[in-house]
């Protein structure tokens, strides 16, 4: 490697390494801050306490927030305070905290304590506190501390709380230990294996085809049926909408809009001739004109990828133009199938190159892309006509125009429909979920408002009645309720088949003379078997060997026999690999078990205080 690939590594390690140290302050910033809560007062500066110790409101705000955070990760978006409560976020974190201030209380009461040096080490060891060098920086520390709304004394007594209530915790779980009768008897119950035999019953093992349903038949069924095919109680709604797509086709669009967008757009238009290439770098010319020779003496190219110690993905280049080439460019280019060549320059050196494929050059002409770019300016131009009219709508409503007024004049779409929560059958209006939530909360004597939709359209709704329950027409829905007949009907012929199958075995007949048997190697009770339901496979562990038993279930229904069944091996290495991870797992729980244990007693000793108004008023200036 040359030394400038060395200059241009250190230099690059710097960057990332700076970089690094700047977002890990930034996370420290957003992990210590109060997240727009950073002053409640003198007297509500806590929201409880257990004993001597304090739960401030601020380290409750920054609990919850991060959580909040954490969880909106997970979903992709940004959830509301009240979207987390749904899942018991606001709960889980002031547990969370009780806790942390019983073990506090119980440590301070015990005079359990770290000296300076632990705690001074503490801090040097965090990377946010590091300069470029990676040596700890008093002037970098105070300042990150100074943007989170702290100061190093009440940061540090953070620090020896926490390594306190560490060493409480160990101190309370390190002895647990997981019974070996206990352990003994799960890996027992997990590691056990049966194998059976499976007769399953379908409609092509029936004896005769299932005959068509007659209208009397599907009637009966119907009757018979009719909550199936009620249709819950429903709101009338009485709507109007205006939609973009309504407008769309109206507006007037200059053609010399639709070229600027064209234009703005035409590298996904005209996308040049591109290559499917490899390039794999070597240190000097002689070293990449010697593998080249190795290879046109027949060695093959994979073999040269890996003695450089890489993948063929390490070396993947992609699609990639001409231009992106660079100096290769001329020569991977004039290739007119898969081949070698080499050695040419690079930005990393002399390498071989390896061109996989052709790919060729693709344009949309202006007119070919015109229709498309036309409807999505239109769109445009409709989202914001519409926008133009949403004060003078919400000035009618307000000033007491129906919505039959809106539908006259404005051009506003009016419907009706009955609006049942989530059904399948709703006006498509309702898909949109502002709409839904509207006609969700809709109640007898609401003023109308308007609603944004998605996609930029708007919407008003009205509650006119409640609709009764009502059985949907047969002849509205004849094809659900056939197939409906249909399922019923082979189910209860495969269940009399299996009936049948399962008297002739206990009358002495053996299981294969009833059909074609499927045997089944010996699994573990959460095994997957592909084709075996799982409620199949824990029928199968509730019976004893020999057995057959009729299974009826949703997407089986047939025989099983009991063939073998296998006790764990003591003996065996992976038997014995089970029980490990079986104990380590049964001494966690335990561990927690004891540590909640633990936890209530010292909230309970210490007295918990907790101040529901702090809360709420916390809460309320995060929404």
């Amino acid at each position: 490697m040359t030394d400038d690939d060395d200059i241009k590594k250190k230099k690059a390690s710097r960057t990332q390494t700076s970089m690094l140290v700047w977002v890990l302050m930034a996370m420290l910033i957003t992990g210590l801050g109060g997240f727009g809560v950073t002053n409640f007062g003198r007297s509500v500066t806590a929201i409880g306490s257990v004993g001597t110790q304090e739960i401030e409101a601020n380290t409750y705000a920054r609990a919850l927030r991060n959580q909040i955070n954490a969880l909106s990760r997970q979903f992709g978006q940004q959830l509301t305070l009240q979207e987390a409560k749904i899942f018991g976020l606001d709960a889980q974190v002031l547990s969370g905290l009780i806790a942390n201030a019983a073990l506090d209380n119980e440590a301070q009461r015990i005079g359990l304590s770290v000296g300076d040096l632990t705690v001074a080490n503490r801090v040097a060891a965090e990377e946010v506190f590091k300069d470029v060098t990676g040596a700890f920086n008093a002037d970098t520390y105070r300042l990150t501390l100074e943007q989170a709304g702290m100061v190093p004394k009440e940061y540090e007594a953070g620090i020896r709380a926490d390594v306190a209530r560490t060493v409480l915790q160990t101190a309370v779980i390190s002895g647990t230990r997981a019974p070996d009768a206990l352990t003994d008897r799960l890996l027992a119950y997990s590691g056990e294996k049966r194998g059976f035999t499976v007769l399953q019953m379908t409609e092509a093992t029936l004896p005769e085809p299932l005959a068509p349903a007659t209208d009397a038949d599907l009637k009966t069924y119907y009757d018979a049926n009719i909550d199936t095919f009620t249709r819950p109680e429903a709101k009338r709604l009485t709507f109007v909408t205006l939609l973009p797509e309504t407008l769309a086709a109206a507006q007037t669009v200059d053609p010399a809009a639709v070229q600027a967008l064209y234009d703005e757009r035409l590298s996904l238009y005209v996308v040049p001739e591109k290559r499917l290439v490899e390039r794999l770098v070597y240190p000097t010319d002689a070293d990449a004109a010697a593998a080249k020779a190795r290879l046109d003496a027949g060695e093959t190219f994979e073999t040269l990828v890996t003695e450089r110690g890489l993948a063929l993905t390490d070396i993947d280049l992609g699609d990639v133009s001409k231009s992106e080439l660079g100096a290769a460019g001329d020569a991977v280019f004039a290739l007119t199938g898969p081949a070698v060549v080499g050695p040419l320059a690079s930005d990393l050196g002399p390498a071989l190159f390896r061109m996989n494929a052709i790919l060729a050059a693709q344009e949309t002409t202006l007119a070919d892309a015109t229709p498309a770019l036309t409807a999505e300016l239109q769109t445009t131009a409709a989202v914001k006509a519409i926008a133009d009219q949403a004060a003078a709508m919400d000035d009618a409503l307000a000033g007491g125009a129906t919505l039959e007024d809106l539908a006259r004049d404005f051009g506003m779409t009016l419907g009706t429909t009955d609006y049942v929560t989530g059904a399948a059958d709703n006006d498509p209006a309702a898909a949109d979920r502002a709409f839904a939530t509207a006609a969700d909360a809709a109640a007898a004597g609401d003023y109308s408002t308007l609603l944004q939709l998605s996609g930029g359209g708007l919407a008003a709704l009205r509650l006119d009645s409640m609709v009764p329950p009502t059985p949907v027409p047969l002849d509205k829905i004849r094809d659900k309720v056939e197939a409906a007949y249909r399922a019923d009907t082979l189910a209860r012929a495969l269940t009399a088949q299996a009936t049948a199958a399962e008297a002739a075995v206990k009358s002495g007949a053996t299981l294969a003379a009833q059909g074609t048997v499927t045997p089944i190697a010996p699994l573990t009770r959460d095994a997957a078997a592909g084709g075996v339901p799982a409620d199949l496979i824990k029928t199968v562990f509730t019976m004893t060997p020999g057995e057959v038993r009729l299974v009826d279930l949703p997407d089986f229904t047939g025989l099983i026999q009991l063939d073998t069944v296998i006790p764990v091996d003591p003996a065996d290495a992976a038997t014995q690999a089970a029980r490990a991870a079986i104990a380590a797992q049964t001494e966690q729980s335990i561990a927690q078990d004891v540590y909640t244990l633990f936890t209530d007693a010292m909230t309970t000793q210490g007295v918990l205080t907790i101040d529901q108004n702090v809360i709420n008023s916390v809460q309320a200036q995060m929404n």
